[in-house]
C-alpha cells in the first residue's frame, strides 16, 4: 500500500520504471522482503479493501461548506470500445460535457479547504444526481453544484435533512432570487475542477493502459489517497472576509 500510494505522490508516470529505478535503488533499505516486480502486480489486487477503508479515515470534517462534482475516467478510447475486452462487464458508455467516453465517473464532494468528504465511483451512463444522498447522508451546512444537479424532488430531499442544495441554472430557466452569500460562494465552484484536474494530471487516477478492473479501481483509490497528502489543496481563501463584508452589506441596506 505504501509504494503504491508514494508513486502517485512520485514525479513518474509508470510504475514499472517507479518500482525498478526508484524502490529498487533508494527504499530497498525500508523493504528488506521487497519482491520482484511481476510477483508484486500479482499482489496488488488483494489490498483493494484496506485501502478503500484506509482512503475513508483520510476524509476531512465537514465544515458546513461543501462542493460536488463529477469527472469522467475513461478507461479507453471511443474508436476502441469494440476491441475492449477487459472493462467489457463493467465500463459502460457515457457523455459528458466533453464528448462520448468509455468506463467509469467518480463523484467528489469536498469542503473549501479542498479536503475529501465523500467518494464514489459508478459506470459512465450513471446520472449525476443518483449518487447524492447517499454521498451526503453526514453532511449539514450548504452544497454548491453545478446545473448538472438541478432536480427539484433532489432540492426538497435534502433541505428536509438540513442540506440546501445550491445550482447554477439553464439558459432557458427563469432567474431565481439567491441570497448574495450563496452567489459569491456558488463562483467559486472552480475549486472542486481545479481538484479533478489535479486528481486526472498529478495524481494519475486516469489512463489507459489498464489490465484488470481490479487493478483499475486500486489505481484510482491510491491517487485519491495521494492527494489527500498534498501539502497544498486547492482551497478558498477568505471565506471568513466573504461572510464579513456580505453581512456589512446587508447591514448597509437594511
Amino acid at each position: 500500500m505504501t509504494l503504491l500510494i508514494g508513486f502517485h505522490a512520485s514525479h513518474y508516470r509508470n510504475f514499472k520504471h517507479f518500482y525498478q529505478d526508484h524502490v529498487y535503488l533508494y527504499w530497498r533499505a525500508f523493504f528488506p522482503q521487497l519482491v520482484s516486480y511481476n510477483r508484486f502486480v500479482e499482489m496488488i489486487p488483494t489490498v483493494l479493501l484496506p485501502l478503500c477503508a484506509y482512503l475513508k479515515s483520510r476524509f476531512d470534517a465537514p465544515t458546513g461548506l461543501s462542493y460536488i462534482d463529477s469527472t469522467t475516467l475513461a478507461v479507453c478510447g471511443v474508436k476502441r470500445i469494440s476491441r475492449n475486452r477487459i472493462f467489457s462487464q463493467t465500463a459502460k458508455l457515457g457523455k459528458s460535457s466533453m464528448g462520448w467516453f468509455f468506463g467509469f465517473k467518480l463523484h467528489l464532494i469536498i469542503n473549501e479547504k479542498g479536503g475529501l468528504l465523500a467518494v464514489k465511483i459508478t459506470t459512465g451512463n450513471e446520472d449525476d444526481r443518483s449518487p447524492v444522498r447517499e454521498m451526503t447522508e453526514q453532511l449539514t451546512g450548504k452544497l454548491f453544484g453545478d446545473k448538472g444537479y438541478l432536480s427539484q424532488q433532489l432540492f426538497d430531499d435534502l433541505l428536509q435533512r438540513g442540506l440546501p442544495l445550491v445550482t447554477t441554472i439553464k439558459k432557458n430557466m427563469k432567474n431565481r432570487l439567491m441570497p448574495l452569500i450563496d452567489k459569491i460562494l456558488l463562483r467559486k465552484r472552480s475549486v472542486i475542477e481545479t481538484v479533478n484536474d489535479q486528481l486526472k494530471n498529478i495524481s494519475q487516477i486516469e489512463h489507459t493502459r489498464h489490465r484488470s478492473p481490479i487493478n483499475c479501481m486500486v489505481n484510482i483509490v491510491c491517487g485519491l489517497i495521494a492527494y489527500t497528502f498534498q501539502d497544498k489543496k486547492p482551497q478558498i481563501s477568505g471565506v471568513e472576509k466573504i461572510f464579513q463584508q456580505t453581512n456589512s452589506s446587508l447591514l448597509l441596506v437594511a
